[in-house]
């Protein structure tokens, strides 16, 4: 199972993430968990200072835009 995470305050960027992440996980047919996290402390422990950003395990794959689902989807591949 993948999970990921959406780093974000829940601005509408972050909100359409999360939507592209979603619909990109269904897309791939992968199982997943989605997290929002918000906490601004959080995004900090992952290094990222321009949100959203896209986490996968872990692991920060997109920091500062909004990958469509298609760019997600390769990521989650």
């Amino acid at each position: 199972m993948k999970k990921i995470q959406v780093l974000g305050t829940g601005c509408p960027k972050c909100r359409k993430l999360a939507e592209n992440a979603e619909a990109a996980a269904k897309a791939a047919g992968i199982e997943y968990s989605l997290e929002k996290v918000t906490s601004i402390n959080d995004i900090m422990k992952f290094g990222v200072m321009l949100t959203p950003a896209l986490a996968v395990d872990g692991v920060v794959k997109v920091c500062g835009k909004v990958p469509g689902v298609d760019e997600i989807r390769a990521i989650l591949s």
